[in-house]
């Protein structure tokens, strides 16, 4: 796939898909910013990284917080002199599913905040770049739950909803500035998010996995295909689209 030496940032890049999509960039020659809110997660991305010889950095940053995503973008463009790819990786799930009615208010806004505002925070200011150098590209991370119901996750649906309808609003605004914008939306996928569903309901492994007609959950190396792919210069005409990777789920 054609993103050698493309400068990528890749939120939420500490573990899970992001870091597979990270080392997955650095395999194809592009330099990656590996970012994260804790930094001993992004520190060893990297260091497994440079270890195969490829090449990245570590910037910790919260995107929740607009002054972070800001220094995060000056510091990528510091370092490498432009910004080529933003994959907006960084998402978290509620601490407690539960119907809407008793849903926690602390739930509600700490998920928007990361999975919805930080995406916001991350595409205004990387396309501000992007605009000025004249090129970019988007892969924003939503999820199944972004394209279908998703019972006792309200915030989190809400937010991945979101997400995809800014992928394709803003894939609109800038189909003719040379900037392209998508999103994959992974189903159930082996992840830190998945683990905690099972640790508090284990009978659920059984259930999900008979909703998928493959029988499986999907691997963090698969979707990272995907978001290199849709990075590359391999998908030119490809703007505002979203990629479903869920083994079949929403059929």
């Amino acid at each position: 796939m054609q993103v050698k030496d493309k400068i990528v940032i890749v939120t939420g890049a500490g573990s899970g898909i992001g870091a597979a999509a990270a080392k997955h960039f650095a395999t194809h020659k592009a330099k990656v910013v590996v970012s994260d809110i804790k930094k001993e997660k992004a520190d060893k991305i990297v260091e497994e990284i440079t270890k195969d010889g490829g090449e990245a950095i570590a910037i910790v940053a919260n995107v929740s917080k607009f002054d972070e995503v800001d220094a995060l973008i000056k510091e990528t463009v510091s370092a490498y002199g432009q910004l080529d790819v933003i994959v907006n990786n960084a998402g978290i799930g509620p601490r407690n599913m539960t119907r809407t009615g008793e849903y926690a208010l602390e739930d509600w806004h700490d998920v928007i905040d990361v999975n919805q505002t930080g995406v916001f925070y991350c595409m205004k200011l990387a396309l501000q770049q992007m605009k000025k150098q004249g090129h970019g590209n988007i892969v924003n991370v939503a999820s199944l739950a972004g394209l279908k119901a998703s019972i006792n996750n309200i915030s989190y649906s809400a937010s991945k909803f979101a997400v995809v309808g800014m992928t394709k609003s803003a894939a609109l605004e800038y189909a003719t500035k040379n900037i392209r914008i998508n999103a994959v939306c992974p189903g159930y996928t082996e992840s830190a998010l998945l683990d905690k569903l099972l640790s508090v309901r284990p009978d659920m492994d059984d259930l999900l996995k008979s909703v998928i007609p493959m029988k499986r959950y999907g691997q963090a190396n698969e979707v990272a295909d995907a978001i290199v792919w849709l990075a590359s210069d391999n998908t030119k005409f490809i703007t505002g689209q979203t990629i479903t990777l869920d083994g079949g789920t929403s059929l």
